[in-house]
């Protein structure tokens, strides 16, 4: 066998057993549904969490605490980490944070939090700032500018 042949005789769409027609065919008569039962009859189904009619595991596991799925996702920034990456006079905004790897993955707000100390002098832009990230910012000359809101935070019509 050569690497040219490593494929030949696999098709990218597999025809369908076709069941039922004929003893001769080796899929006849009950069509591979056994005798009788459930799983005999026409349009069965089952659950995906059924067990053979033990208890399922997820009503066996406890369910504790509260999950908000309409949360929105806030990535932190603290300033300490600004001063570390940026230079004196950068702009700071969310492509600056994401190709410095400060801010990752998906979010929906970005919030900058006043940890450690701040001496340059940056322009920053996100959605959110901490009162004493705000005035750190300030202090070293900089600037805080607040964006406006993304489109998950903008209000629909059902909520005016």
């Amino acid at each position: 066998m050569s690497l040219n042949e490593i494929h030949h005789g696999i098709r990218k769409h597999k025809k369908p057993r076709r069941v039922g027609r004929g003893t001769g065919s080796g899929r006849g008569k009950t069509c591979g549904r056994g005798h009788k039962g459930q799983k005999s009859r026409a349009g069965w189904s089952a659950s995906p969490v059924f067990q053979g009619g033990a208890m399922p595991l997820v009503r066996r596991v406890p369910k504790r605490g509260f999950h908000n799925r309409f949360a929105k996702v806030v990535a932190t920034v603290n300033v300490a980490d600004l001063e570390r990456v940026f230079e004196n006079g950068d702009q700071v905004d969310r492509d600056a944070l994401r190709a410095r790897s400060l801010a990752k993955g998906r979010y929906d707000v970005l919030k900058i939090l006043g940890d450690g100390p701040l001496t340059k002098k940056l322009t920053v832009c996100a959605h959110r700032f901490s009162k004493t990230a705000q005035e750190k910012i300030e202090q070293a000359g900089g600037q805080a500018i607040v964006l406006g809101p993304t489109p998950a935070d903008a209000p629909t019509a059902s909520q005016e």
